[in-house]
């Protein structure tokens, strides 16, 4: 029985992988990039099992696991301290121009307020985005929060996409927008800095892809491919940060960043994966700070656990637009352009899901 179930194990692998190229939108075909490190690291067991297959069994469980590995990593590898990072390290001297992020999804039926709070007051983060918050959130957020973090955006919601925005720093034209689908919010503003230099963030929060909760990642792939456009159009120094509920190496998260030009700050640090706070093998990275090429990054963390089904993320970025020449921004070709803006097209078109 060994034979036939490990050499299953790793045609199911290939398969899994190969399912995942496909170029459609269906929600359980398009998850399948989610798990590309724990892909790997089986098809890595099967392959070193496999002379216990024997042959012929063998050599099929070699070249499937093999195959396996030939795909998965060059997916994964950027993530990884194997490749040179994608966001050039901070100097020193430059405070005034920084600012910390800490971007925590709450969990709507968490009731850890207080743990949240005491990494917020222990790490001291200049803006706040929380995601899942509802009304009993904002009320524990706000009595602790108010005082230090007195600019804010609230939008309390009880359909698990209810956002908060705390920040210590001034807030410019804030506006809560609902991008591509009516009960799906999104924050957009500018915060000016110490130094009196101005940014732009804008939090998301995109509808996930998951049987109860939309069949297709259409919508998801729009809003945020939407604010891709709008970042290429408008190039002043950007954050966008939130759970995306997409990966990092996802075809809609690549081409996200190269229609936007957008950064990410984890290329040659690490997944630094928020989810499954709770299931250590079962985890990616859903929760993402990307910046423009004006930005140097001084240190990201993953903080620790709360009670919430992800962790929480924190980065310390420093504005230096004299250095964007350092950094390789990527760029979409025409194709993928028009690939985004039909996208964007077809979502605002369809009827969304209930």
């Amino acid at each position: 029985m060994l034979a036939p179930t490990l050499t299953g194990l790793a045609i199911l692998l290939l398969g899994t992988t190969l399912i995942a190229r496909l170029p459609v939108r269906w929600w359980w075909i398009r998850a399948c990039e989610f798990p590309r490190l724990q892909l790997a690291v089986l098809a890595l067991v099967t392959a070193a099992l496999s002379p216990l297959a024997g042959p012929p069994w063998s050599w099929t469980c070699l070249a499937a696991s093999l195959a396996t590995l030939a795909l998965q990593v060059p997916r994964i590898l950027p993530w990884t301290r194997l490749w040179p990072v994608q966001v050039q390290a901070a100097e020193t001297g430059q405070e005034a121009r920084c600012l910390s992020v800490l971007v925590a999804n709450v969990l709507t039926s968490n009731r850890h307020a207080d743990r949240l709070v005491g990494l917020i007051q222990r790490y001291d983060p200049d803006v706040i985005v929380t995601l899942e918050s509802d009304d009993w959130w904002q009320q524990r957020l706000d009595a602790a929060l108010d005082a230090g973090w007195s600019h804010g955006v609230k939008v309390p919601l009880d359909n698990l996409y209810g956002m908060h925005l705390y920040s210590r720093l001034p807030l410019l034209a804030p506006r809560v927008e609902w991008l591509i689908q009516e009960d799906i919010p999104s924050i957009h503003t500018d915060i000016a800095l110490n130094s009196g230099d101005i940014l732009r963030l804008h939090a998301l929060h995109p509808r996930p892809p998951a049987p109860n909760e939309s069949e297709e990642t259409l919508w998801r792939d729009a809003e945020l491919l939407l604010v891709g456009k709008r970042i290429h159009e408008t190039p002043v120094p950007t954050l966008v940060v939130g759970d995306l509920n997409d990966v990092a190496w996802s075809r809609t998260t690549r081409l996200f960043c190269r229609v936007s030009g957008m950064l990410d700050p984890r290329q040659g640090r690490g997944m630094f994966s928020t989810f499954h706070a709770d299931y250590p093998f079962l985890r990616w990275p859903l929760d993402h700070i990307f910046v423009s090429e004006h930005f140097t990054l001084v240190a990201m963390s993953r903080l620790p656990a709360f009670g919430s089904d992800h962790f929480p993320i924190l980065a310390t970025l420093c504005l230096r637009p004299s250095r964007a020449d350092e950094h390789d921004a990527p760029e979409a070709d025409h194709e993928e352009r028009c690939d985004a803006r039909d996208t964007i097209r077809e979502a605002r078109a369809r009827d969304q899901p209930d």
